[in-house]
C-alpha cells in the first residue's frame, strides 16, 4: 500500500477520516519458457487491481512467442473481460522441429477490487528422453 502525504487547510470544524483515504492492491502474474533441440517457446501474463476512493480500476497483459530453426511455430493471445468486472487473458506458443518440440501457456485471470490469478505451464520434448515439464502458479488478494 502507498500513502502519500496530504496537507489540507481546516476551516472551522472539518473532520476528515483516513480510511475514507485507503486504497488496496493486487498485483500478480507468472511466465515460463521451454527450449530444447533449436525449438523455443515462452509465455507471460500479469494483471492488478486497485480499489480507493474514485473506484476500482483492472489491467491485464498477456503474451508469447516461439521459434523453430528448421520446423514450425506458432503464438496466439486472447484476452476478454468475463462476467462483471473480470478479465481473462490465456497465451500460448509451440514450435516444433520433426518430433521434437516446446510449448507454453500462461492463463491469468482479474477479479476488479478481489485478486489476481495467474498459472504457466510448460514441456519441451526430444524424442528418446523424457519431457521436460514445469508449472508456476499465483494468487494476490487485495491488501
Amino acid at each position: 500500500m502507498v500513502r502519500r502525504p496530504i496537507c489540507l487547510a481546516l476551516l472551522g470544524s472539518l473532520a476528515l477520516s483516513g480510511a475514507s483515504l485507503a486504497q488496496t492492491s493486487a498485483t500478480g502474474g507468472t511466465a515460463g519458457s521451454a527450449a530444447v533441440g533449436g525449438t523455443s517457446a515462452s509465455t507471460l501474463g500479469t494483471g492488478g487491481t486497485s480499489t480507493g476512493p474514485a473506484g476500482t480500476g483492472s489491467s491485464i497483459g498477456s503474451g508469447g512467442n516461439a521459434a523453430s530453426a528448421g520446423g514450425k511455430a506458432q503464438s496466439r493471445t486472447n484476452v476478454n473481460g468475463g462476467n462483471g468486472p473480470v478479465l481473462n487473458a490465456n497465451s500460448k506458443a509451440q514450435a516444433h522441429d520433426g518430433g521434437t518440440f516446446s510449448k507454453s501457456q500462461t492463463k491469468t485471470r482479474v477479479k476488479g477490487g478481489e485478486e489476481v490469478l495467474s498459472r504457466t505451464k510448460t514441456m519441451a520434448h526430444e524424442p528418446g528422453s523424457k519431457p521436460l515439464k514445469s508449472r508456476t502458479q499465483t494468487s494476490t488478494g487485495m491488501n
